[in-house]
This record gives structure tokens, sequence and C-alpha cells, in this order.
């Protein structure tokens, strides 16, 4: 298959940092980089053009990690409860997806949407998790999340959680 190269206009992650000249699969760069003005076409005008803007496009990806660094800081020691039904044995009827992560810190007041959460794989049983969310390619934030069956069930999993902690650190 062949491959177009195209220079990165804001870091993305297993693939480069801005002004990287990167070789991409014709459809990541059409479908993904390319209309969310990540990346430019690797052309001897595009090549121009970010040498003229380039330092206004880096203090741009500074400015906006600064932001992210503010709310990071902020969410830093943050604990969303989720409340779900499940069987006796801790099995969710459903899963918990990053749309109902993004959804639960919003409703907290923060800015947050479903491609930024980062989940492995949606979430099926019962318990308490640690959640990354990206808020920048450069800036990402760990965030508690507990999925119960009541809130008070939650309440008791934080708890119990963090004696868990405490004591394996103490040990």
């Amino acid at each position: 298959m062949e491959h177009i190269k195209v220079i990165l206009l804001q870091r993305v992650s297993k693939l480069g940092y801005i002004g990287d000249v990167v070789s991409v699969k014709p459809g990541y760069a059409r479908n993904y980089l390319l209309p969310k003005k990540i990346a430019l076409r690797a052309t001897k005008e595009n090549l121009k053009y970010f040498e003229d803007q380039k330092e206004q496009i880096q203090q741009a990806n500074e400015a906006a990690k600064t932001e992210a660094q503010k709310v990071a800081d902020q969410m830093g020691q943050l604990t969303i409860t989720l409340v779900r039904q499940a069987s006796e044995k801790g099995q969710l009827y459903g899963s918990v997806s990053g749309r109902d992560v993004a959804a639960a810190i919003k409703d907290l007041g923060y800015k947050v949407s479903a491609g930024q959460v980062d989940l492995s794989a949606p979430i099926k049983t019962i318990g308490v998790y640690e959640i990354c969310v990206n808020l920048h390619p450069e800036v990402s934030v760990s965030v508690k999340l507990s999925v119960a069956k009541s809130e008070e069930e939650a309440k008791q999993q934080i708890a119990a959680a963090s004696e868990d902690k405490a004591s394996s650190e103490n040990a």
C-alpha cells in the first residue's frame, strides 16, 4: 500500500511532533489528519507555509497545552460515580463506555469529549477504575471511576479502594 507524506501541525501520539514530516496511509490522512487540521500534505508550498507559520503554530500549541495543564490540575483528584444495574455477581447489564465517562465529567463542569477518554475496552463489571483522560496530546490526567449499583455502594467502593492503596503504600 502506498503512503503519503504529511507535515504535522500538532503532536500525534505514536506518530510524531510538530513540524515532523511523516509517512502515513492515504485514508488516515484523508479521513482524520487533514480534515481535523492536524496535518498538511508535504508539498513544497505547504513546507514553505509551515516554515513561515512555525512560530505561530508553536505558540498556539503552547497556549493550548498550558490551558490543558490548568484543567488537569483542577481534575487531579476527581472521582466519578456511575450507578448502573448489575447482576448479583457484579456483571453490568450493558457496559460503561468512553461516552458515559465523558458525560459524567461534563456534568461536573469540565469540557471533555468521548474521544479524549482513554478506555482500552468497555467496562462490564462493578468496581473502581483508573481512567486516563487526554486533554491535549501532551497532557493527560488520571480520573477515578466508581461503577456501582447505588450511590451508597459507590462510596463504600471508593473508601475500600483508598484503604487498599494506603495499606499497599505503607507495606
